[in-house]
């Protein structure tokens, strides 16, 4: 008998969980501090059914992992984003859409595709979005989870919304974007007021679809990141991807005011690469200056093996200097060890921050993470919190302590699966001694598969 292949991305602790439970007072292994109040939750792809075709582990329905903490006990709970494409595969009892992998599937009576809320999770205004860069948000209930329905801003928004909004601490406002893929301008740029009001979307011009999964913000502008991951529906009439990554086409990083618009979008070209996840930006003097995790290629959706590209799809942290005087650009690397997942305490989002925390990449071709990298951005300096043997972590969430004074009084928050043991708990390290024992480990009862981005929501 031959063996069938198994899709990595259903397997072991990538395979997805379909009970939804609840549990009270979590087994703590240490000690949770007690000043540690609020809910750590984080979003993942979870498919209902079993999937149609080949299956990328962008493609699953979202799941939410909850643990909320209070005067040190722990409380757990899971549930699924409860989008109109999951409750259309509820009621048929299997899969309609395919996944990314498949050919776009215009003619399905369902519609075109689905919005899984699958990717990240932002609280602004008093609410808590699950987000997918691909459609509208969606609104969820804390602490229950619940899913209150898509989220529109009044009817008002009229683009995509991705899955990386900024939030600013100054002013309150949360900054975001919509891509399309085919539609020129291809991305619309939008400002939300503290109070949750969508202020103004304006459209900014490329000159073609590209995947812009993230972007960053200083005090006063906004940078986009055209770079050359392509969607370009000629080359797959020629039988090549539709989605591809283009090495012969260099990166530009636009910049505009964050009440601007294309009119006053100003370009700096930098060579080729990709940048999924953005760290933080700020300005110092005549620059703006980005961190972020850079690839100098991705095969992410697309399996173009023709120019094969040793260093590609390996992410380090990077940073670049944009001089708005004389226009130049400068990039260094800032370590060559892998990481991803990039998280600072974001009470400094668009300034300049000291710290910044990335999730160490295991040497697997899979996306596992082995551990936090902490750097300390003024000295260059990093320290590196290792999970154990065969235990891996997610993307760290720093949460602070109510009250600190310094950025880095914290913890950082993530979960962490254990092949060995095949059991998953809720980690919290101490932000200011990263390479000590955890301070708590939660246990929980049941496993939480790897997945994307979480977010702390304080207590108060």
């Amino acid at each position: 008998m031959p063996t069938i292949a198994v899709n990595p991305y259903l397997d072991r602790n990538f395979a997805p969980v379909r009970e939804e439970i609840t549990t009270d007072k979590l087994q703590v292994i240490g000690e949770l501090p007690p000043d540690l109040s609020g809910m750590f939750v984080r979003n993942g792809p979870n498919p209902q059914w079993t999937p149609i075709g080949q299956y990328h582990w962008f493609d699953g329905d979202g799941m939410l992992h909850g643990v909320q903490i209070n005067n040190g006990i722990a409380t757990y709970r899971n549930r699924y984003v409860q989008t109109t494409g999951w409750k259309k595969e509820r009621e048929a009892g299997k899969a309609l859409w395919s996944g990314l992998l498949e050919p776009p599937q215009m003619d399905n009576p369902h519609g075109g595709y689905k919005n899984t809320a699958n990717t990240a999770l932002v609280w602004h205004a008093g609410q808590m979005l699950a987000l997918y860069e691909g459609g509208k948000p969606h609104a969820i209930k804390l602490p229950e989870l619940e899913t209150i329905g898509e989220y529109n801003y009044n009817g008002k928004l009229v683009s995509a919304f991705t899955a990386h909004p900024k939030v600013d601490p100054v002013t309150g406002e949360m900054i975001f974007f919509g891509y399309s893929l085919f539609m020129p301008p291809y991305v619309q740029y939008s400002v939300v007021s503290a109070q949750g009001e969508l202020l103004q979307t304006v459209p900014i011009e490329l000159p073609i679809g590209v995947m812009m999964h993230d972007f960053a913000i200083t005090e006063n502008y906004t940078i986009f990141m055209d770079l050359p991951l392509t969607f370009n529906p000629e080359r797959a009439q020629r039988g090549e991807p539709v989605m591809m990554f283009e090495r012969d086409r260099s990166s530009r990083f636009g910049i505009v005011p964050r009440h601007g618009d294309n009119s006053n979008i100003r370009w700096f070209d930098s060579p080729s690469c990709y940048v999924f996840h953005t760290l933080n930006a700020y300005e110092e003097g005549d620059e703006v200056v980005l961190i972020a995790c850079r690839m100098s290629s991705t095969t992410v959706l697309s399996s173009d093996d023709s120019q094969l590209d040793p260093e590609g799809n390996i992410p380090r942290l990077h940073r670049w200097r944009f001089n708005l005087n004389t226009g130049t650009v400068r990039e260094e690397m800032l370590d060559d060890v892998a990481s991803e997942f990039p998280r600072i305490n974001e009470n400094l989002l668009g300034q300049p921050n000291r710290y910044g925390y990335t999730n160490k990449m295991a040497n697997s071709p899979l996306p596992l993470f082995e551990g936090i990298i902490k750097y300390d951005l003024s000295s260059g300096k990093s320290q590196t919190h290792e999970y154990g043997e065969g235990r891996y972590g997610g993307e760290a969430v720093f949460a602070p302590r109510p009250g600190a004074t310094v950025e880095d009084d914290g913890w950082l928050v993530t979960f962490l699966h254990d092949e060995g043991s095949n059991t998953s708990e809720l980690v919290v390290v101490n932000a200011q001694d990263v390479t000590a024992e955890p301070v708590a480990r939660v246990i929980i009862p049941q496993r939480v598969p790897y997945g994307f981005h979480g977010a702390w929501v304080a207590g108060e």
